[in-house]
């Protein structure tokens, strides 16, 4: 097995160290690659795995300044490895946040909430009445997508896979705020005309599948609107047809979160 359960021996406290009992830390699509050897950033083996989680700090070196015992702390960068009951880190790589905020919340803070905003705010000017179109709609990203274009004023359209409870799934995500949500089977067919006479069609699209997922989204895109790939749960290539560039000058970005956090300053965070 890559993967197994140990007791390992707490590091020494450094003067700039940090010493955090974890609270909480969820399983992303990402840790799961970093094991398997396919994400573009890997630990030195033997490594402890987890990219995000939140922690309860519990002391600190005795050259620490930002950070005191009781505070939350989440993970600053990737790679700090949040599977474990407790670890020694130094300060730079942790940042506080608020203490209100629910643990599952903060543990999920990092990555999720963050692509989702970067991802509304830094592709197309999207102004309240716009719409955006995304599928898996029910992740982590999605839900965040719903949430934030909600608090903007901006519409959005929701692809789920269909299921034996879709109904339930509709429910919950009209309660976080979606305005529609479809499957990908509706996606394909005639009536989503009918649709865009009451919203207008995205300039926006998030993609987290490929495919033909993709394909379909993407039909409905206005002309020079944005498909932003940041995921491909389908593990199928985004394919687009020709007359998608050259007639109605559609443009393919792709977003990561981690290559985004490199290329902003610390304060611009």
């Amino acid at each position: 097995s890559l993967f197994r359960l140990k007791d390992l021996e707490l590091a020494t406290l450094g003067d700039s160290d940090v010493h955090v009992k974890m609270l909480a830390a969820p399983i992303n699509p990402a840790d799961i690659n970093m094991i398997q050897g396919t994400y573009p950033i890997l630990s030195p083996l033997p490594a402890v795995g987890g990219n995000e989680g939140v922690g309860e700090v519990l002391e600190v070196g005795r050259c620490v300044a930002a950070l005191k015992p009781g505070d939350r702390v989440i993970p600053a960068s990737t790679g700090l490895g949040t599977w474990r009951t407790q670890g020694v880190f130094p300060e730079e790589t942790l940042l506080k946040v608020p203490g209100d905020i629910p643990v599952l919340s903060a543990a999920t803070l990092s990555v999720n909430p963050c692509t989702a905003y970067r991802m509304l705010t830094d592709f197309q000017s999207l102004a309240p009445g716009d719409s955006v179109i995304q599928n898996a709609a029910n992740s982590g990203v999605g839900q965040a997508v719903i949430q934030i274009a909600k608090a903007f004023g901006i519409k959005t359209i929701n692809v789920v896979r269909d299921r034996p409870d879709l109904p339930k799934l509709v429910e919950r995500l009209m309660a976080l705020g979606a305005d529609h949500v479809i499957t990908e089977e509706m996606l394909r067919k005639p009536e989503m005309k009918d649709l865009f006479k009451s919203i207008p069609k995205p300039r926006l699209a998030l993609n987290c599948v490929g495919g033909k997922s993709t394909t379909e989204m993407l039909r409905h895109l206005q002309p020079k609107g944005t498909m932003v790939t940041y995921g491909g749960m389908a593990k199928q290539p985004v394919m687009v047809p020709v007359s998608a560039f050259i007639f109605r000058d559609v443009r393919l970005r792709g977003f990561w979160m981690t290559q985004w956090k490199k290329d902003h300053a610390q304060g611009e965070q």
